[in-house]
């Protein structure tokens, strides 16, 4: 999988427009690079969406899917037809295509403004992922930097050395 532009890092506050759409702090847009105008926006957990450069995103999905095809041609996968259902399932409805306009804004679409729970003139946590942008209901945020944070100087150890 390619990288993004930069190493992808901050935390903003902002607001969901009434026309649902979300100004991106002008450090992440740099981050994703300056030719991102193609982006794909995921549902990752309850309260949170990804918003990932096109060309990241489908690369990682490429893959992953051919492996899953490949597995079902030689009918490695026939005694777990139903978790390839529900895999399609997610599939089917986990991320779409959003274009960044020449004012740094996303348009969020309705199914995914339900599953981040936010409602238009709503606050939102944007936060810099490393590799992709994330946009978190600041309830959900809060509820995870609780669960996590004890554990960043470990992690962060981890993946350093």
């Amino acid at each position: 999988m390619g990288e993004p532009a930069a190493f992808i890092l901050g935390e903003f506050r902002r607001t969901v427009d009434d026309r649902h759409r979300l100004a991106l702090p002008k450090p992440l847009v740099d981050a994703l690079g300056d030719d991102t105008r193609d982006l794909f926006l995921a549902k990752e957990r309850a309260g949170c969406l990804s918003l990932w450069r096109a060309e990241l995103w489908r690369d990682k999905l490429e893959r992953r899917v051919k492996l899953i095809r490949d597995k079902l041609a030689l009918g490695n996968l026939e005694q777990q037809i139903g978790q390839v259902q529900l895999l399609g399932r997610l599939l089917s409805t986990r991320h779409t295509d959003v274009q960044l306009d020449s004012q740094g804004r996303v348009l969020i679409p309705k199914e995914f403004r339900d599953f981040l729970g936010v409602e238009p003139s709503g606050e939102v946590v944007v936060v810099g992922a490393a590799v992709c942008v994330e946009i978190w209901s600041p309830s959900a945020w809060l509820k995870y930097l609780e669960r996590r944070m004890p554990k960043f100087r470990r992690l962060f150890q981890h993946l350093s050395q």
